[in-house]
């Protein structure tokens, strides 16, 4: 299992970009982003400086991804 990198939200949605994530809306702090492709899956991005690890792998696993893709994705 790889290592978990230090990031910020805006990477994180950078990064969720490139794989068919487009910001949808935010309410509050949290960005939600929907994919384009059905089932048009919906994610939500805490809009903080630093994501906290077990959210990350959370939003991670929900994407569909690995940590190693998405560390590639960065």
């Amino acid at each position: 299992m790889s290592k978990l990198p230090v990031v910020s939200a805006q990477k994180v949605v950078k990064a969720l970009s490139n794989i068919g994530y487009d910001f949808d809306h935010q309410t509050g702090s949290h960005i939600i982003l929907r994919h384009k492709d059905p089932p048009h899956r919906r994610l939500t991005i805490p809009k903080h400086k630093e994501i906290a690890k077990g959210t990350l792998r959370a939003i991670i696993k929900e994407a569909g991804l690995t940590v190693n893709d998405f560390v590639k994705l960065l």
